[in-house]
């Protein structure tokens, strides 16, 4: 006679077993169980065979992803130019729930482009016999056309029980009710290793050293145009990160001389892919040759001049690539904090003192982030709930909370550290609703400028719209601490940005472009006033007003001296420094350019109900393109102007102080020194420039220091909205008590 014995739930708790036993107390039959339970999957991804070609010469380049529970757990490296491509990659995956299929999927990687979709199949886990070796042939197919033969993917699998968590008892009915009393203890540590899962899965996002890359020049190119020359530009990929070089028109020679970082996420290196692509207007680019870079072969902490031969095309590239090893970003528990160490806090303090100006000078400072939780949330579920997980960022770091399921109030408690490249980088701190079958869900944002915090404390900031232009639902609460070097701050001030390289793609826009017509306009306008304030000096309109400017023109011009430029632009700061401390702040909201914010988020929302209706735009992609082209250029144009007037309207503090000490340095340095001489010096450093250093790259500390301060746009983006009274914790418990 055989028995069937389930423990049934406890406090709301799981079952967790589910055997058949026999009389005599001995197991009759095992049965995979489909409870909650951890599990390794040992995959070894053999090779592909027939898959279908997607590249013009009737070839693939393919690589597979592996998903569980609609997130990707692992990505294999890419076999270029073939259809039967060899991996022979193995894969350790953690698997909580065996009811959830492996899901394979198959790519062909198009550099710069969308990768094509070569198929896909699912993998019942529950098949699988445990500890057990399997082979197994997939065979691929598209859903959209389930007649098409797409070819077959070979695996090796073995499924294990991690040891303690999940294994094969022989219950016999005493035992079963002793366990019966036992499932709390089973559930806890359930908990605490679904934890650990979760941490495996973000690992990942953990970065350990920096690729810094130096594209110098490109050497004798293939010719793409009619007229014998290219107008070639370069793209490099490692993994998901991307950066597209500058183009360089008609030459075959380019000279680029730019410099850009990537993140190393694996501690065995990885291998970046570089294209070099012919800029057609119009019209698809050429390709011209592709090359890789093998990190692995490359030593650490030395920098490597590689010269690179095209494969599929000709000519060469020569660059130079750094590895460093680094340990940049952290995160850990509140309980775990380093500023609240008095020794590690002292030794960061000692580390951005005064005193240590020159050592390490791209070590600006160390910035520390709690988040604490977040009220009010939006519900992003059917259920009138959501499940929100934090992300904060850093130009291109990035770092994650866990996941708080099923709330609206949730408590992270995390610590989050970060080396600080630059003073004047934005944090971003996002709140996103975790959804197993798509992407996630956005719940809210916040940009917060670093020379804007206040240390030590714990702020509530109201989320904003993706577009940081409006509130949305909920606030969040964070404690920021900043410690820095000014000194070295001001130094990496007159040096390049770094280029952040996950940025949204540029999109046409009607409103984006007249709110960007309307800003010039408004900047070559205060010209024009100006000229006719100058104008109607001349003709006399006011006698008074006339001859007062008469009188200072002759004075000025018989008494000018080159210092009095810089002293002039002083005088402005300091006036209107005294201006802004007296109470008479003439810096005012820009209310105009907050209205096209709001127009254009709601445009924004129209067109992504009108994103399936692409005909149109795909016909007229060349008109698209020259209208994106003037919507940049009249963006740039009203930034730059709008960045000189926060400057002299004390918008940023620490930058018009640093404008104070360098108009005082350029008024001492012109008042002592012939400008004969300063000419002089200046001439001779361009011209032996590239003699004294051939791979350095070109930059102006003017533009530069103006790249920093804030446009009019991103003064609304990072200004903090006024807390909601209803989400104060004393106020909800008196609306409670009513």
């Amino acid at each position: 006679m055989l028995y069937s014995c389930k423990l049934k739930s406890v406090c709301n708790l799981p079952v967790i077993y589910n055997k058949k036993i026999n009389t005599a107390g001995t197991s009759n039959t095992d049965v995979p169980l489909a409870v909650p339970g951890m599990y390794q999957l040992d995959i070894t991804l053999r090779r592909g065979q027939s898959l279908a070609a997607r590249d013009r010469g009737g070839t693939s380049d393919p690589y597979v992803k592996f998903k569980i529970g609609g997130k990707e757990v692992f990505r294999s490296k890419i076999i270029h130019k073939s259809l039967n491509p060899v991996w022979e990659e193995k894969a350790c995956l953690l698997v909580e729930h065996l009811k959830e299929p492996l899901y394979i999927k198959v790519f062909d990687y198009d550099f710069g482009l969308q990768d094509d979709f070569m198929g896909s199949a699912f993998l019942d886990l529950t098949q699988l016999e445990l500890n057990r070796p399997t082979d197994v042939t997939v065979t691929l197919k598209d859903p959209r056309y389930p007649d098409h033969d797409l070819g077959i993917i070979l695996l090796s699998v073995v499924l294990t029980p991690k040891e303690g968590e999940h294994r094969d008892v022989e219950l016999s009915e005493n035992e079963v009710v002793g366990s019966y009393f036992s499932v709390k203890s089973f559930f806890w540590r359930f908990q605490t290793q679904s934890l650990r899962l979760s941490d495996v899965h973000r690992k990942p996002h953990l970065w350990r050293g920096i690729v810094s890359i130096t594209l110098i020049e490109g050497r004798d190119l293939k010719a793409m145009d009619s007229n014998g020359l290219s107008d070639p530009y370069v793209k490099f990929r490692l993994g998901h990160q991307k950066y597209k070089s500058k183009i360089m028109p008609k030459t075959l020679n380019p000279q680029w001389r730019e410099q850009f970082d990537f993140h190393l996420y694996e501690e065995r290196g990885g291998i970046i892919d570089i294209t070099a692509w012919d800029r057609d207007a119009g019209k698809r680019d050429d390709f011209i040759g592709r090359c890789q870079i093998d990190l692995s072969a490359l030593s650490r902490e030395q920098t490597h001049k590689l010269v690179l031969q095209l494969e599929e095309g000709e000519g060469h590239l020569v660059l130079l690539v750094t590895l460093t090893a680094s340990a940049t970003v952290s995160i850990s528990d509140l309980s775990i904090n380093s500023l609240e160490d008095p020794k590690e806090r002292e030794e960061i303090l000692k580390r951005y003192s005064p005193l240590r100006i020159f050592h390490n000078l791209k070590d600006v400072g160390f910035l520390q982030v709690k988040v604490i939780r977040a009220e009010g949330l939006m519900a992003a579920d059917v259920t009138g709930k959501s499940d929100p997980f934090c992300v904060v960022e850093l130009n291109n770091d990035r770092l994650l909370t866990h996941t708080v399921y099923k709330n609206l109030n949730p408590e992270w408690n995390k610590v989050f550290t970060f080396n600080i490249k630059d003073i004047h980088s934005v944090l971003e701190v996002t709140v996103y609703d975790e959804d197993r079958d798509r992407s996630a869900d956005f719940l809210g944002k916040v940009a917060i400028p670093l020379l804007s915090i206040q240390n030590g404390e714990q702020k509530a900031y109201v989320l904003k719209n993706k577009q940081l232009t409006g509130p949305t639902k909920g606030v969040i609460y964070l404690e920021i601490d900043v410690i820095f070097n000014a000194v070295k701050a001001s130094l990496r001030t007159l040096i390049p940005k770094e280029q952040k390289y996950i940025e949204e793609e540029n999109r046409l826009s009607k409103q984006l472009l007249l709110r960007n017509f309307i800003r010039m306009k408004r900047c070559v306008m205060v010209l024009v006033n100006a000229a006719y304030y100058i104008n109607s000096c001349f003709d006399w309109d006011s006698p008074a007003r006339s001859l007062a400017a008469f009188v200072l023109f002759l004075f000025v011009v018989w008494n000018f001296e080159l210092y009095m430029i810089p002293m002039v632009l002083l005088l402005l700061l300091t006036w209107n420094y005294f201006l802004i401390i007296s109470g008479k702040d003439n810096r005012q909201r820009d209310t105009v350019v907050e209205d096209m914010l709001e127009d254009e988020e709601e445009e924004d929302d129209k067109d992504d109900k009108d994103s399936e209706k692409k005909g149109f735009i795909n016909k007229i992609y060349a008109i698209q393109e020259v209208c994106i082209s003037v919507q940049n250029i009249l963006d740039e144009v009203a930034s730059f102007g709008e960045r000189i007037k926060n400057t002299f309207n004390w918008t940023i503090p620490f930058l018009s102080w640093l404008a104070i000490v360098a108009l005082c340095a350029f008024t001492v340095i012109l008042y002592f020194i012939p400008l004969r001489y300063i000419v002089l010096v200046w001439g001779i450093n361009k011209f032996t420039k590239k003699l004294r250093s051939p791979y350095a790259i070109d930059n102006n500390e003017l533009l530069d220091f103006l790249s920093r301060v804030p446009s009019d746009v991103q003064v609304v983006q990072y200004q903090e909205l006024k807390p909601d009274p209803s989400h104060s914790p004393c106020k909800r418990k008196k609306n409670n008590l009513g």
